[in-house]
């Protein structure tokens, strides 16, 4: 009698479930989650986030300040205004992950669903995955040994005042990554594809070829 009157208090939405998410809303102070653990939304404006292994959480923004998913970890969606984003080994993003200015790095088996993007900062993957494309305007982006991306890669045109003195953002698509989609460039790149690799169409560069773990610098 007590558990059917409780379910029926869960339903209707008066009773919380033991599993819920405590968000955490910060404006100054770092947000750190342990190993295993769980919670909500996080979102500073001046501080970090960490996230331990194996932890699950919806969703991590900052934004003055870098975001580091632990191995194993899960989440929605992670996004920085000024600083840096890594996702440990096997780290999975069920959506996107989003800079403006600052890193993207993806350790091995990292998995990202959607889109991986910033405008200043360099995208870096380690045997990772990405779904949805990788966009950016001013960064590198090394599609590492064994990685594969969906949805293409787009360097869009730099708009900035300083743009006209800017160096060529160089691309490297490693042995063996697999790029599915457009490679279009906006601007120009140094584009260096391994002659182990699979790309889609190229537009707006010339692929230049290389053999061994990595381009001539």
């Amino acid at each position: 009698m007590i558990r059917t009157k409780f379910v029926l208090l869960l339903a209707l939405g008066l009773v919380a479930p033991a599993f819920a998410q405590d968000d955490v809303d910060k404006v100054n102070g770092a947000i750190s989650v342990g190993d295993g653990g769980s919670a909500g939304k996080l979102s500073t404006v001046n501080g970090g986030i960490r996230i331990g292994a194996n932890a699950h959480v919806k969703s991590a923004e900052t934004v003055n300040g870098g975001i580091h998913v632990g191995a194993g970890a899960t989440l929605d969606s992670v996004e920085s205004v000024n600083g840096g984003i890594r996702l440990g080994s096997n780290a999975k993003v069920g959506r996107t992950v989003n800079v403006v200015n600052g890193s993207i790095t993806l350790e091995q088996g990292a998995d990202v669903a959607g889109k991986a993007s910033n405008v200043n900062g360099g995208i870096q993957l380690d045997a990772a995955h990405v779904g949805g494309g990788i966009e950016t305007v001013n960064g590198d982006i090394t599609i590492g040994a064994n990685s594969r991306v969906e949805g293409g890669i787009l360097v869009e045109e730099n708009h900035s005042w300083f743009s006209v003195n800017s160096r060529k953002p160089r691309i490297v698509i490693g042995p063996h990554a697999v790029v599915q989609g457009t490679l279009k460039f906006k601007r120009e790149v140094d584009l260096w594809v391994s002659d182990s690799a699979t790309i889609g169409t190229v537009d707006g560069a010339s692929a230049q070829k290389f053999s061994g773990d990595r381009p001539p610098q």
